[in-house]
């Protein structure tokens, strides 16, 4: 059984995958009894509001106070809604809702925005009808709804609060409706409160004018009503349509594009697409890399710009597309092996030159070692006619085809040979920039030959040396030595540093 371990650390894979699956597990569950706990809370609290509400209404006849029962009415409704919707949105996401059960927070908000624009209609209705018709405008004395709109306000005040906080860490849009709902309430009952308050002070003084305090307050909490549900619709109707969340819009300009286009290999965003479905949220990214990049290379990169999204958005479900494109920087050499790759081939040891104002190539092509000729000139044909529209600039192009080996050459290693060691070392001081050799192996059957002999050396070099005159010396170095021992078929040379040299 193959076992496969996460890196750096001696557990297998499959149980640091676990170990993550229980640890969002028990964050998901920490997280559905924090907002649960919420909603049950702001719940009983808006029965017990609204049933104060209700009788002190109909004991003292006040609109404005039966306004205000009919107010908080929705909300117990409303809490009633959020909590049967907390306890369904945050189930994981399973074969037939892929992206989870969070959009349910939406259509509980949107139902409650349909409460509030029934409440609305019906609040005002009312106070028109008191108004025009000069009807139930006389109030009963009572320091009741004076009590009951004062501890209204006080637990309206510490349920927004608390709701707010645990929508804000949760981000859940039906606890943040809650919250708002309950944030008005207190101005609506203040409004109630002085509304009341003039009414009684009208009757007291004899001042017929302030008996429409009532109905008018009345009109107050309509208008509050009406403000919230305008809110709370575009932000339901936004959520709906996935449009990308206020919280993180202008973060997203700021920080997210910035993030990502730092990324090492990212050269460009080219698309953000990012919506929230309950307390998730969902990034679609779009990224422009080099096109020569190898397939691992440009897994890593989409993995840091997956861990650069999930350090904004911690938790987010992040889906990333690459797009290959041709960086500004690009080489001759590097545009010819884009094609090449683009064509899923192999090729190696290209040359590029220049003269008579144009550019000649020499490349080699790897093919397998069972393929056809015809088929095998046919590939060749149709990559240096792609590599020709792609670089206008090449005149000639000459690609050397040669078979890629499908099987281990059998080889026997031979024991040492002093006399061809000395002879190595000896052309070696031809070159004085080799500052050494080692680790010398010898092996016969080579390249398919079973009297060929293949030399492996490593070759120590100064430190600074540049890339190009390391080729060089060790293409010569082998040159040379072969010209003297044909029986050789090939020199394998590990060029290290003077620094690393490992004798």
């Amino acid at each position: 059984m193959l076992r496969v371990y996460a890196h750096g650390h001696g557990a297998p894979f499959d149980e640091v995958r676990d170990r993550k699956t229980e640890s969002g597990a028990m964050s998901q569950s920490l997280s559905t009894a924090a907002k649960r706990s919420a909603a049950q809370a702001s719940m009983f609290a808006a029965l017990g509001i609204t049933l104060l509400k209700l009788l002190t209404g109909v004991l003292t006849g006040s609109l404005g106070m039966l306004s205000e029962a009919a107010h908080s009415f929705i909300d117990l409704i409303a809490s009633g809604i959020t909590l049967l919707t907390v306890r369904v949105a945050d189930r994981p996401a399973d074969e037939e809702h892929n992206y989870g059960h969070g959009k349910l927070e939406n259509l509980s908000a949107a139902f409650e925005t349909v409460l509030m624009v029934a409440s609305c209609l019906w609040i005002a209705r009312a106070s028109i009808h008191r108004i025009v018709h000069h009807t139930h405008l006389d109030l009963r004395w009572s320091v009741w709804p004076f009590a009951v709109l004062l501890l209204s306000i006080a637990v309206d005040y510490t349920r927004s609060r608390t709701l707010h906080r645990v929508a804000q860490q949760q981000r859940s849009d039906a606890l943040e409706a809650d919250a708002i709902h309950f944030g008005t309430d207190i101005w609506s009952s203040a409004a109630v409160f002085f509304g009341l308050l003039t009414a009684f002070a009208g009757a007291r003084l004899h001042v017929s004018a302030l008996e429409y305090a009532d109905p008018i307050a009345a009109l107050v909490v309509a208008a509050v009503i009406l403000w919230v549900t305008y809110r709370l619709a575009r932000q339901t109707i936004d959520s709906l349509l996935d449009a990308t969340p206020p919280e993180v819009r202008e973060q997203i300009r700021r920080d997210l594009i910035r993030d990502l286009e730092a990324e090492p290999g990212v050269l460009a965003v080219n698309r953000v697409r990012l919506r929230r479905s309950g307390s998730n949220y969902f990034v679609d990214l779009t990224l422009s890399l080099p096109r020569n990049l190898t397939f691992q290379r440009s897994e890593q990169i989409t993995s840091a710009a997956t861990q650069a999204v999930q350090q904004l958005l911690p938790g987010a479900d992040v889906v990333i597309h690459t797009v290959p494109t041709a960086a500004l920087g690009e080489s001759v050499f590097d545009r010819i092996r884009a094609v090449a790759a683009r064509s899923n081939l192999a090729i190696h040891d290209v040359s590029v030159r220049q003269y008579d104002g144009a550019l000649h190539v020499e490349q080699h092509l790897e093919v397998p070692e069972t393929m056809p000729l015809r088929q095998a000139h046919d590939i060749a044909t149709a990559l240096e006619t792609e590599m020709r529209r792609e670089i206008p600039g090449i005149s000639t192009l000459l690609t050397h085809i040669e078979s890629e080996p499908a099987t281990i050459a059998n080889a026997a290693q031979i024991g040492p040979s002093q006399n061809l060691e000395n002879q190595l070392r000896a052309t070696a001081r031809h070159f004085p920039e080799i500052l050494d050799i080692h680790e010398i192996t010898l092996t016969r059957g080579h390249g398919g030959a079973a009297n060929s002999v293949q030399v492996n050396l490593h070759c120590t070099l100064p430190d600074d040396l540049p890339m190009e005159a390391v080729h060089e010396i060790i293409t010569n170095f082998e040159s040379e030595f072969r010209l003297d021992h044909p029986q050789v078929a090939r020199v394998f040379i590990h060029p290290e540093p003077a620094t690393d040299n490992r004798r």
